[in-house]
């Protein structure tokens, strides 16, 4: 589905797979990056719909994973392995995909295993700016669905989005999900006053009041 010039949903339960979460393509000029990748059960139909919509001259240089549950990053090393792309994470949660904790990650949710997955850079700040092409992808730690939860700002043309996977949660122990952090990071994306949200389940909210209304009913 293409949002907007030059970013699609190439990823999530009616592209792929049912249990994927919804999986991102934003280009930048010649180079490109993936937003999350799924279980990884349906690799094929995301390299399909990828083909469909991004030249085969334009670099996958990135997959950036908002957080480490598993149907985000189930499918993060068939990614890499056919686009040779670096793997981000937030180092907080990178322990738990590098270890292969199937329970932090949620993989026991999906009666599967998480296999131990290497992370090609950890994000250390609480604000990281990624160079991508002739564009740029901006991390922001907002820890409460996970301990190492992100966002990643991006601007195409005047347009901001705002990558806000699991804005919903949900809160869960067996996640190591923090009630305080995560209304605090709920306080943080309204104030980032994005004119697209790309969420991770249920789909692309357009428009600053449409998208405050949403993060607030789960404030």
């Amino acid at each position: 589905m293409e949002i907007m010039e030059n970013l699609w949903q190439v990823g999530g339960a009616e592209y792929t797979s049912v249990e994927d979460a919804a999986i991102y393509l934003i280009r930048f000029g010649e180079k490109a990056a993936l937003i999350d990748a799924g279980c990884g059960g349906a690799a094929k139909n995301l390299a399909s719909n990828i083909a469909k919509v991004l030249a085969p001259e334009v670099n996958i240089e990135y997959l950036f994973l908002t957080h480490c549950h598993y149907d985000h990053t189930g499918g993060a090393a068939a990614v890499r392995n056919r686009y040779g792309c670096r793997i981000v994470v937030h180092e907080l949660d990178a322990a738990y995909l590098e270890n292969g904790d199937s329970t932090v990650t949620a993989a026991t949710w999906y009666g599967a295993r998480m296999r131990p997955l290497k992370i090609d850079y950890k994000i250390k700040n609480e604000k990281e700016t990624f160079s991508v092409g002739n564009g740029r992808l901006i991390a922001h730690h907002c820890p409460g669905h996970s301990p190492g939860s992100v966002v990643y700002l991006a601007q195409l043309d005047s347009t901001l989005i705002l990558f806000g996977q699991d804005v919903h949660g949900p809160l869960d122990p067996s996640f190591l999900s923090n009630t305080d952090d995560y209304k605090r990071s709920l306080k943080f994306l309204l104030e980032l006053n994005a004119d697209i949200l790309c969420e991770g389940h249920f789909g692309v909210y357009r428009g600053k009041e449409v998208i405050d209304r949403f993060i607030r009913s789960y404030l």
